[in-house]
């Protein structure tokens, strides 16, 4: 084949696996190069980026930095994000019946979302004081942040976080029930 500029070259048709080996010139001298090698362990400018398949896949200890953006914050590293499902432990609840329990959570950095629904064959209940345990992150410190309500909804419960105890406590209690509903957020 004829040498030919660039511009001459037909286009791909499909996309590059990245085994594809090109000639490079290196310190004077040509030199193969793999085209997965080519950007390997550089850094990457864009304006935009638009996945079409796949995911961002971010290494471990690493995340989404923010520090271009003016800030006061000690950290605008986003590097934690995980949904989950936990199970609220019985703590000292009074339950009439076999205990079930069920739960979700989010983690956003050191933000923490749990939701649970608690249920009994006979009933729940709690007076103020009472918990639920076995959150699924231990808190950095108490926290006052939840709400809770009965399978009707007829009522709602304020729960707070025991740190220590790792468990959501009831501010003020509730009567036998079938089940309760209840989310808190805190912080780890």
């Amino acid at each position: 084949m004829a040498d030919s500029k660039i511009s001459a070259l037909p286009a791909s048709t499909t996309p590059l696996a990245g085994t594809e080996v090109l000639p490079i010139v290196q310190s004077s001298a040509t030199k193969q190069v793999s085209v997965a090698n080519l950007t390997a362990g550089r850094a990457i400018s864009a304006t935009q980026i638009t996945l079409t398949t796949g995911n961002v896949i971010v290494a471990s200890g690493q995340g989404v930095d923010f520090s271009a953006t003016a800030g006061t914050g000690t950290s605008e590293l986003l590097a934690d994000y995980e949904e989950g499902t936990w199970t609220p432990g019985q703590g000292n609840q009074t339950v009439i019946g076999t205990y079930s329990a069920s739960g979700t959570y989010t983690k956003i950095g050191r933000q923490v979302t749990v939701r649970g629904y608690a249920t009994s064959t006979g009933t729940i209940a709690g007076a103020a004081g009472t918990y639920f345990d076995n959150l699924p992150f231990a808190s950095s410190t108490d926290f006052p942040g939840g709400i809770g309500t009965n399978d009707g909804g007829s009522f709602a419960r304020f729960f707070g976080l025991n740190a220590s105890s790792n468990s959501l406590f009831i501010v003020s209690g509730y009567a036998a029930v079938a089940g309760v509903f209840f989310s808190c957020t805190y912080f780890v």
